[in-house]
């Protein structure tokens, strides 16, 4: 179960924390000699975090974020330059500036820009150690703001990790169904094709077992017409309806060989498209007289959906002439049916 928090409830959050920070900075502007930079200060932080928490155009936040490290490189400069030089550190909140800087670092780091954050944290160590020593980093709060950007970091990682842990199972699901479906449907058609073999073979074995495989001529040349019609289940599938079985009988039982190749590319069609083109593949073989008859499926990417080949290999060709005589056989019928009904 997937739990999600609203944007704006983090952006609350946020705004609550900066805002925080800001009613400290108002409490220690009495205290130092030159309020107008801690005001400076404050208006920079409160527009930088405002800016952070509110935009999310992908081609603003790296601006933004590196917009962030000069606020906090220049919060410190800003407020520690105004103090007293005897000032003791850690007795009031003029010191807000190291809070503010950590606040505004963890909003980098979840923003998804971790180095940036760490940069400006890291300025902030150098700039309190330059100001008031190594020992101030724990009474002014340095090592408090380093952790949070620490902790930033621990979560914006793991949650990025969950999230293409996540993107992985996705598609490892989606792949897992399309396979299930796949075989789903291979068995399906293995079933119909078993069936629609078993009910076009059924009535001639009985027959053959009825008569001991005693069979007359016609009785054997219809069992080859029944295995080329089972041949043509398999082989022929989107490229037959009744009338195109009709013809395909018909043009064996006057002696022509047929080939029925389907290769893909019908099965997206609707009923109504597949249906014309089962009727002009019916009306060519209906009109040919060709020895040798080859309708092949073409793939998706062809605005042709399907070409009906018919070739004479004997007797008289076009021109009067016996095709004993040819080197090739005559093309008697070149059909490409369009993949969509021209209008």
């Amino acid at each position: 179960m997937n739990i999600t928090v609203p944007r704006y409830v983090i952006i609350a959050l946020g705004a609550v924390f900066s805002a925080y920070q800001l009613v400290l900075a108002s409490s220690s502007l009495p205290i130092g000699t030159r309020p107008a930079q801690v005001v400076l200060a404050m208006v920079l932080y409160a527009v930088a975090t405002a800016v952070s928490l509110i935009v999310s155009n992908p081609r603003l936040t790296p601006w933004i974020a590196s917009a962030n490290v000069v606020v906090a490189i220049l919060l410190p400069v800003l407020v520690a330059s105004q103090l007293p030089p005897d000032h003791e550190i850690g007795s009031d909140y003029s010191t807000w500036h190291v809070a503010a800087v950590g606040v505004l670092m963890v909003i980098t780091s979840a923003r998804g820009f971790q180095l940036l954050a760490w940069i400006g944290v890291g300025t902030l160590v150098i700039q309190s150690v330059v100001w008031a020593g190594p020992g101030s980093l724990g009474p002014l709060g340095v090592i408090g703001s380093v952790l949070w950007v620490g902790v930033s970091h621990m979560l914006q990682s793991s949650l990025a990790k969950a999230e293409r842990d996540a993107k992985a199972y996705s598609v490892a699901e989606r792949e897992a169904a399309e396979w299930q479906t796949a075989q789903e449907a291979h068995l399906s058609e293995r079933r119909f094709r078993f069936g629609q073999t078993a009910r076009m073979a059924l009535p001639m074995l009985r027959h053959i077992v009825a008569t001991r495989a005693m069979l007359t001529a016609g009785q054997q040349r219809e069992c080859l017409y029944l295995e080329a019609g089972i041949r043509d289940e398999i082989r022929g599938r989107t490229l037959l309806d009744d009338a195109v079985r009709e013809q395909v009988m018909a043009a064996r039982r006057r002696g022509a060989t047929v080939n029925l190749l389907d290769e893909g590319g019908l099965d997206e069609l609707p009923a109504s498209e597949l249906a014309r083109i089962h009727a002009e593949i019916a009306a060519a073989m209906r009109s040919s007289r060709a020895d040798t008859i080859i309708v092949r499926t073409v793939g998706e990417d062809s605005d042709v959906a399907v070409t009906v080949v018919g070739l004479i290999a004997s007797g008289v060709n076009l021109l009067g002439h016996s095709s004993a005589d040819l080197e090739e056989p005559e093309i008697d019928l070149w059909l490409e049916i369009p993949r969509h009904a021209e209008d």
